[in-house]
């Protein structure tokens, strides 16, 4: 595990579309899926990372408390399978339904959209508004698996909050932290390591 913090995507960059397979329903799912959300919320997670761990009640919480307002949500993992099997699409499935998952979970199997995105960590959030611009990057709140510090999502609960009032997100945010997305051998990005 390398601790790594998220690229900090410049603010106001329009979300890369992306075609990928939902592990839950075995939907194909892209930007087109949250045309008429107000906002969009794309998370790069895994299964076997303890910094996932350490919040995926809270993201899957995050799920239930915005299912009935105009918030499309849609969690990815683009780990190496074939050096972190607990990362298969299988797993990913077993993760979504144990934690009741109410959205989209992808498996981003070339990485691509990862790159797209400069995903370099799980958790990594990325919060678009209605025109699908950057308006957060950033952490879901200062708790981490070292910390005692309560796991609440106070950051990304407020920018949600933000941009579904239609209020300008406060552009002072913080890296998200967490293990490096496994790279498949010769497939690390420009912005890796």
């Amino acid at each position: 595990m390398v601790k790594t913090a998220s690229t900090m995507l410049p603010l106001g960059t329009k979300a890369p579309d992306f075609q990928l397979k939902d592990v839950i329903s075995g939907q194909q799912i892209s930007l087109d899926t949250f045309a008429d959300n107000e906002a969009l919320l794309v998370m790069f997670i895994c299964q076997h990372c303890p910094f996932v761990k350490h919040v995926k009640e809270e993201l899957a919480k995050i799920g239930k408390d915005y299912a009935e307002r105009p918030l499309g949500i849609v969690a990815i993992s683009a780990n190496d399978v074939e050096n972190h099997p607990d990362d298969s699409p299988e797993h990913l499935l077993k993760m979504a339904k144990e934690l009741d998952f109410n959205f989209p979970f992808c498996y981003d199997e070339t990485q691509e959209v990862a790159k797209t995105y400069t995903a370099a960590c799980t958790p990594d959030f990325f919060l678009f508004d209605r025109d699908k611009k950057l308006v957060y990057r950033g952490q879901l709140d200062d708790s981490r698996p070292s910390t005692d510090i309560p796991v609440t999502g106070k950051d990304l609960r407020g920018a949600i909050e933000a941009v579904l009032a239609g209020k300008e997100v406060d552009s002072d945010q913080m890296p998200s932290l967490g293990c490096n997305i496994k790279w498949k051998p010769g497939n690390e990005p420009d912005y890796f390591g």
